[in-house]
Order: structure tokens, then sequence, then C-alpha cells
């Protein structure tokens, strides 16, 4: 079968809620995709971050097919021999206390918002049923009914209410506002360090430590939406570290299993997870053998290859090579790492077409909010593979044709 034949049956059997670009990718090695019709493509999107290690990593590819001859769930009901170990690695990795697994990351927010909710009960002693949770608008933490109640984003909401009380949202990069919004039922303020499918916008700088600093003097929990930013996409372990600043509750997912699985967890020490009691919140994938097996190769691949350091050196290039274009339809060039969005000026009709033109010379990336291009392959890719990129995104982003 062929690109339109596949493409076809998609849009008469599934609902229509992408709009993906019209190519069928049917291989994936490193860095580079194929096509159906037997195209290749250098991948500039990594699933969003999903697969900071690249397509099919060999060592994860092994610890999967081990681990699923093995067994590959047993349910929170026993135990089984992965996930603790998982556990002790990522507290070794990441300093905190404790982990929480589930498997999407929206599920991770959830369980978040959830905790910092208890936490407020039982250690703030906030009236039951009063916790408030401030949040930043332009902010997406998902698509869930919770996580869509404080989103600003119309398309996200219109038709999907009514929605989940005990948010407040404030401008981001904006701490007085936060400042502002603090009230004696504030349990947490939930952030991205850096709004990635908001445009890849980065706040100013100190925002994050002012946050911080807010947080711990009026007794509030700090959480960072770490699913896109984190585990080396910036150039840092965690987005957060850019400023030195340490979430109370720090969520994770997307390439805590390299692209190969769901998996997701939450992050924080002994004194907030632990007051979950059995049977109050759970999940029959979450933490599941098969699931925590392939976390752990992924983490070992981001710290056998230096991933965090590749991405923090080859990031500063990719965006020096893009900022010095010059097209005159650019209107800005931002990004730490890895991830990086070239923002299109409203005059250039929208950032969807020039991904199309990428496409049409092997280059897949995305556009998001409508006027910008995110950048952000593997974090695997190397300086010789940019430099074949570069001529191409040239071309596109002065309008060179395809």
């Amino acid at each position: 079968m062929n690109t339109q034949e596949f493409i076809q049956i998609e849009e008469e059997y599934g609902a229509h809620n992408y709009h993906p670009l019209d190519v069928v990718i049917t291989r994936g090695e490193g860095v580079w995709v194929y096509d159906v019709d037997g195209r290749k493509y250098l991948d500039c999107l990594s699933a969003y971050s999903a697969l900071n290690q690249g397509h099919v990593h060999p060592e994860i590819l092994a610890a999967l097919v081990e681990q699923a001859g093995k067994v590959t769930l047993t349910s929170r009901a026993f135990r089984n021999d992965q996930l603790p170990l998982l556990y002790k690695e990522l507290s070794e990795l990441t300093g905190y206390g404790m982990s929480l697994p589930m498997n999407s990351g929206a599920e991770a927010v959830e369980t978040a918002l959830k905790i910092a909710r208890k936490w407020a009960y039982q250690v703030k002693k906030v009236p039951r049923h009063q916790a408030e949770i401030i949040t930043a608008a332009g902010n997406f933490h998902g698509r869930t009914i919770s996580t869509i109640s404080f989103s600003t984003e119309p398309l996200y909401r219109d038709d999907f209410g009514p929605f989940t009380p005990g948010f407040v949202t404030v401008p981001y990069g904006d701490a007085e506002a936060v400042a502002k919004a603090i009230t004696p039922n504030t349990a947490a303020v939930l952030l991205e360090p850096i709004q990635g499918e908001g445009g890849v916008i980065i706040p100013p700088a100190g925002y994050l430590k002012k946050v911080a600093e807010l947080c711990k003097q009026n007794n509030v929990l700090f959480i960072a939406d770490e699913i896109q930013t984190g585990l080396g996409r910036t150039g840092k372990l965690f987005a957060a570290q850019h400023e030195d600043v340490r979430p109370d509750v720090t969520v994770i997912g997307k390439a805590l299993a390299g692209g190969f699985y769901p998996v997701s967890a939450v992050l924080a020490d002994k004194e907030i997870l632990g007051l979950f009691t059995p049977g109050e919140h759970g999940s029959t994938f979450g933490g599941n053998p098969l699931a925590a097996a392939v976390a752990r190769a992924a983490l070992r691949v981001i710290v056998e290859e230096n991933l965090v350091q590749r991405a923090a050196e080859l990031g500063e290039y990719f965006a020096e090579q893009l900022a010095e274009i010059g097209s005159p339809l650019v209107k800005e060039v931002r990004g730490r790492g890895l991830l990086i969005g070239v923002e299109m000026k409203k005059e250039a009709g929208g950032a969807r077409r020039f991904c199309e033109a990428l496409q049409k010379r092997g280059i897949l990336a995305k556009e998001t909010h409508e006027h910008v291009i995110r950048f952000a392959p593997p974090l695997v890719i190397d300086k010789a593979t940019i430099d074949w990129a570069l001529p191409s995104i040239r071309a596109v982003l002065n309008d060179r044709g395809a």
C-alpha cells in the first residue's frame, strides 16, 4: 500500500482529532524515519520529545524484548522485580526521595494535582475541598477534563465543559501575578519551565527562582511539568535547573521510555508522595514490569551517552545557525538545548506551509500555535546531520520553494 491509500483508510475510519503531515512512517532508526514509499526523513520533532534517545534505540529495544519474554503485567496487586529498581534509579538520578509511576503525561499531571490537594488538607490544613492551584496562561498539561479546565486555549475547552473548579490562572512569566494570586487556600503553583506546546515560550530570567521563593515563603508547593522539557531536552536534566530551582514536585513522561512505551512519573520527597495511602490512587498499567524495564534502560541511555551535554552543545549550535539565517519572514528564534522554536511573522501565512515544504526536502518538523515551527530532533543527533539539514531549512525559511 502507498501513502495515499493509508491516508484514505485513516481518514475514513479514524477520529479526526489530529491534523498530521501527510507522511506515513513505517520505520525509524536514530534520528531518521522512512515512509511507506521508501523516502527518508530527518525527524525534528522527536514525538514531542518522547524520542530523546532516538528511534528504536538498541539498548532500550533489548530491554523491552527481554522483559516481554518474562512478564509484562502484574498489576499493582502484586509486586514485580523491575519497579523497585526503577524507583531506586529514579531517586539516584533526580535526587527526589520517591516516585509514583503512571502511563501518560496527562495522567501524571492529574496525579500531581491530587497529591497537592491532599497535602493542602493533611499538612497545610486548608479547609477540605477548598484548595486552589495556580496555573499559567498559555499552558499545556494534557487534555483531560481537569487539565483543560485551566487551559486558556479555546480549542481545548469550548465544547467540553463544565470544568473542574479549584484553579486560578495568571499570566506566564509574571512572578508578581503569582504573588497576588496566592491565598491561604493555595495548595500549589503548577508551571512548565518552558511552554513547549505554547510555542517554545521561555520565561524571563529569574522567574522560576522567584516563583520557587514565593512558594516557600507562603507554604505552597511548586510543581514543575517537565514532561516535554525534562530528561535532557534543554541541556539540563530538568529545565528548572537552568535557574538552580528544585521544585517540590516534578512531573516527567515522554522520554522516560524512549518512545517504546507510555511511561510517566511524579517525583517528590517522602513528605509529599508519602501521603498517599493504599487504594487512594492507582493504575492497572502504571509501574508494570515491562514499563519499568524500558524506563530503566531509557534512563541508562541518557546517562551513558551523555545526552544532556549533547543537547546543550548541539542545541546552542543549531539555534545560532537558525538565528543567522536572517529571513525577513522570521520574527524570532528562541529555545534552550534542542528545544527550539522559530516564530514566523504573521504575514508569512502560518507555519504549516513551511513544515510541508520542509517535508518535501526530507525534514519533519511541526507547527505549534499557528506561527511557530518547533525544531526538537532526538538528542542523539550529531553536528554533521544538523549541517546537512541547514541548507534546506534556510531555503524554506526564506520561502525559496520546496
